[in-house]
């Protein structure tokens, strides 16, 4: 979804007091501030950390609230077990090594709590060439497409009937051993002189309307001091 804002300062600017574990800029086009994990690779290992559930960190019984609503579990489960098959196309041993925490993500004005999970597989001892192929392998992220991914990417396309861009794809940084890569979510780019802030969620046959809306605003957010 593309929502139109009005920004008070350039990209730059943003980009620099923008709070966020991935961040992007691309000159006056668009900046990205992610804080979700695609991949990462270190010592021999890659690593995912899929995210889905959300909550206003403020609410009453808020931990309480997002891990034990029935919709958000069957959606996190989905992904991770998407997540899993998927990394198990070029890595073995892949296993859940810690399912569905919570982190908090600072929005500025207010924090979320975000469930997460991390999974874990080893690659093998010549991953390094083989790591265009390792990446292209696991595109798109499994968090932001669904299962099954081929169909519902189809459903996408359909659905939005415009290209995405960067947004939703990845990006990152490899030191010449260990790779460190994001999910181009919490997005804002330019176009035509006007500023759109991209956004989305998934949705289920067991979703409610009010709710997947409100979590969809929360996501809009400058993150700043």
């Amino acid at each position: 979804m593309k929502s139109s804002i009005e920004l008070d300062g350039s990209l730059q600017n943003l980009f620099h007091r923008a709070q966020a574990k991935y961040k992007f800029w691309l000159r006056d086009e668009f900046l990205c501030y992610s804080p979700e994990t695609f991949v990462q690779i270190r010592n021999g290992n890659i690593f995912s950390y899929p995210m889905k559930g959300t909550i206003d960190a403020s609410a009453k019984g808020a931990e309480r609230i997002v891990l034990q609503n029935k919709k958000e579990l069957a959606e996190h489960i989905t992904i991770v077990d998407l997540i899993r098959n998927d990394l198990s196309q070029m890595a073995s041993n892949v296993s859940i090594s810690r399912f569905r925490y919570l982190d908090k993500i600072v929005t500025g004005d207010r924090s979320l709590l975000q469930v997460s999970s991390e999974i874990v597989g080893d690659l093998a001892p010549n991953y390094l060439e083989q790591l265009g192929t390792i990446l292209f392998s696991l595109l798109p992220a499994g968090s932001v497409s669904g299962a099954p991914k081929r169909k519902t990417c189809e459903i996408i396309r359909t659905a939005e009937n415009e290209k995405r861009g960067y947004y939703t794809g990845v990006f990152g940084y490899f030191d010449g051993q260990n790779l460190d890569s994001g999910v181009a979510i919490r997005f804002i780019e330019q176009t035509e002189g006007r500023t759109f802030y991209r956004s989305g969620g998934g949705i289920t046959a067991q979703s409610i309307d009010n709710e997947e809306y409100t979590e969809v605003i929360r996501k809009i957010y400058v993150p700043v001091a």
